[in-house]
């Protein structure tokens, strides 16, 4: 095996000091011309590759800024991931980013996440809020909102947009409603619920809550379910519409003719479905991009803040009325 070319080494063939060397990696302080191109000539010659565990121990900084999230295969959160990282790049930061699978390995994540040294994390999990108390770092969550001044959120407004999607429904004269709601430990699944108890109390339907999670197949899972059928099923998210919708086909049910369906989110395969699905959209990308906005102010001026984004009422042809 060769050896690993050091920081010395380069210096060595440069006639230069580590230090002169260390400035041309770091871009801190100016170097002249020709011996910066002597270095970095001789870094392209060696195959140079900095240790960027030393370098974040000895500036106390790494660029790193690590994100957790609970489902890398959800496009919710691949686009969230997204608006980050592109925004992080920007500005010559990187991101390490965790799939826990659950809340219940996120505190082992971050443990992992935390051993990285990166200098943030935003946080897309649904785990419990106390695993963040010491950690030591800047923390911005996305998609929850909590009580603690000491942390930084960005979230939508899930009520407004429930509610926005629930008097569409009413106007088009749906009139019996199954509610599709996601895990209790969710914020933005208890506040689409919120806005369908509301909704169910001031207008005359019948309704039928059902908890599951998201995902295609639990959609699968409660049409096998139901032995009666309503006007519209109301689905906390796209991919559990997506599979609503599949499980109606294969009980030889038409989307609308038969009844309507709707999800939450505007993902990007809602409006190639077929029929392509009546939801509300998030502004994903933009959620994400505001977080990393947010962990970087964090970092340098240690302030925290909360950014609520409005969501949008898009209708397409999987509910009835809507020109399907």
């Amino acid at each position: 095996m060769e050896k690993k070319v050091t920081l010395k080494d380069i210096a060595k063939k440069a006639g230069v000091s580590t230090s002169t060397v260390s400035r041309v990696l770091n871009s801190s302080l100016p170097v002249n011309s020709e011996t910066k191109n002597k270095i970095i000539k001789i870094i392209e010659e060696t195959g140079y590759h900095p240790d960027f565990t030393a370098r974040s121990l000895r500036l106390g900084k790494s660029n790193t800024i690590g994100i957790i999230i609970p489902d890398i295969s959800n496009p919710f959160f691949s686009m969230l991931v997204k608006g980050a990282d592109d925004y992080l790049k920007e500005k010559n930061f990187s991101t390490l980013i965790c799939n826990s699978g659950n809340e219940k390995n996120d505190e082992k994540t971050l443990k992992f996440l935390i051993e990285k040294k990166p200098d943030a994390v935003i946080y897309a999990g649904i785990g419990n809020i106390k695993i963040f108390k010491n950690v030591g770092i800047p923390i911005v969550f996305t998609d929850r909102l909590e009580k603690d001044e000491n942390f930084s959120y960005v979230v939508s407004n899930n009520y407004q947009g429930m509610t926005d999607m629930l008097e569409y429904l009413i106007k088009t004269k749906h009139k019996s409603y199954v509610f599709i709601s996601g895990n209790n430990n969710i914020f933005s699944a208890n506040e689409r619920l919120r806005a369908f108890k509301d909704f169910t109390s001031t207008h005359n339907v019948i309704s039928k809550i059902i908890h599951s999670d998201y995902s295609f197949d639990s959609g699968i899972d409660v049409v096998n379910n139901l032995s009666e059928f309503p006007d519209v099923i109301v689905c906390s998210n796209d991919l559990t519409a997506y599979g609503v919708i599949h499980g109606l086909k294969l009980r030889n049910l038409n989307v609308p003719k038969n009844l309507s369906v709707t999800g939450y989110d505007d993902l990007l395969f809602s409006e190639m479905l077929n029929p392509s699905l009546t939801t509300v959209n998030q502004p994903v990308y933009n959620m994400g991009k505001a977080a990393a906005e947010i962990i970087l102010n964090m970092i340098e001026k240690n302030n925290t803040s909360v950014r609520i984004f409005k969501n949008e009422l898009i209708v397409r042809n999987s509910t009835k009325n809507s020109g399907g």
